[in-house]
């Protein structure tokens, strides 16, 4: 099949199956007669696959080492390992955006009780400076009342 049918295929632009193609993620593509670029069912799987593990939050720099040669099986272990890092990364980021959540909603309690006794929140008395250890933006500080 032409890149054209290819694209409707995977639902990707020519130009984007061209840049997969140049960067090593698409195999070359065999010429017609014409030197135009003639693509196999395995092109369109190899996309799909491409487009679901983008759509996971793969890099593409980490489905270069992921997936193999045309022609060669995938590595197992090492994608079953790539998933199970990708785990970690997910639940890396749900922490820190649970612990986002829950500076974010003190400082609106703290603003929402500041307002109310007709006062403007001191920013530097609610907010405690950036944790590295913790990895954290902020730290809400917990204030007596």
């Amino acid at each position: 099949m032409k890149i054209g049918d290819l694209a409707k295929r995977s639902g990707l632009a020519a130009s984007a199956i061209r840049f997969y193609e140049s960067s090593g993620l698409l195999p070359p593509a065999s010429r017609g007669p014409n030197g135009y670029r003639v693509y196999d069912e395995a092109s369109v799987q190899r996309l799909l696959l491409i487009q679901t593990a983008q759509g996971l939050g793969f890099s593409l720099e980490s489905l270069r080492s992921l997936i193999p040669a045309q022609g060669e099986g995938l590595p197992h272990d090492q994608i079953l390992q790539s998933m199970q890092a990708r785990l970690a990364e997910i639940d890396a980021m749900q922490a820190v955006l649970t612990a986002q959540r829950l500076e974010l909603e003190s400082l609106m309690r703290d603003l929402h009780a500041e307002w109310q006794a007709g006062r403007c929140l001191q920013i530097a008395s609610a907010v405690a400076p950036p944790d590295p250890v913790a990895g954290a933006t902020r730290r809400v500080r917990q204030r007596g009342r």
